[in-house]
């Protein structure tokens, strides 16, 4: 059966907690509802999923990005099909998806950052004509939550 994709809508938020947790990012119900909230009506983002038989079984976040010194692009921010579907094309469905919603938004590429313990995945992306462009570290800080009132640019 080939699988229909389509936006995501909050209706799909326990499957979409389901699989994203399958991918190592564990998220209730609630949260995948509150996440799923916070994108919709963006232009700039799209979550989109793989439904069979009425029922999410795969799921892709495209965004655009835009940084100063690069042509606008889009970054695939994630990628899940389930565990028990894999190996059917669902995955290579919803990057075909993610990547006609970019070019129709004028990019000229399409991108995704893959954890380097995701052998199986790096392979996945090559198949569907991904190459590796660098290597980088990924660093992270927490906000102060009184940043905010710091910001000479606030409302």
């Amino acid at each position: 059966m080939t699988p229909s994709i389509r936006p995501a809508a909050l209706a799909d938020a326990p499957r979409l907690a389901v699989l994203s947790t399958e991918l190592g990012y564990p998220m209730t119900e609630a949260e995948a509802a509150a996440r799923f909230g916070d994108l919709a009506g963006h232009a700039d983002h799209a979550l989109l999923v793989a439904e069979e038989s009425g029922r999410a079984v795969g799921w892709i976040q495209v965004s655009l990005t835009r940084v100063f010194e690069a042509p606008t692009s889009a970054e695939i921010a994630g990628l899940v099909v389930g565990a028990g579907e894999r190996g059917r094309g669902l995955g290579a469905a919803l990057v075909a998806a993610a990547e006609a919603w970019a070019a129709a938004r004028g990019c000229r590429a399409l991108r995704v950052r893959c954890n380097v313990v995701r052998e199986r995945a790096h392979a996945f992306y090559r198949r569907e004509g991904f190459r590796e462009v660098k290597r980088q570290l990924v660093f992270e800080r927490p906000i102060d939550a009184g940043a905010a009132a710091r910001d000479p640019q606030a409302p």
